[in-house]
């Protein structure tokens, strides 16, 4: 059987474990190469640079 709690969490409590159940606002940078904004340490999405070197290749949009 699994572990019960043997008295009811009361609602203060319980709101004191929620406190931590947020989401953050994500810390974006620009990119260097094309400006587009990134999340920090990682490749950049638009145009496959990281720390200056070419990473992936970007598929390139076309125009119709």
């Amino acid at each position: 059987m699994g572990a019960l709690p043997k008295y009811k969490r009361s609602h203060s409590k319980q709101g004191r474990k929620r406190a931590h159940h947020h989401l953050d606002e994500l810390q974006l940078v620009t990119c260097d190469n094309c400006g587009e904004q990134r999340l920090p340490h990682t490749v950049c999405k638009s145009c496959g640079y990281y720390k200056g070197e070419q990473v992936i290749q970007t598929r390139q949009k076309t125009k119709v």
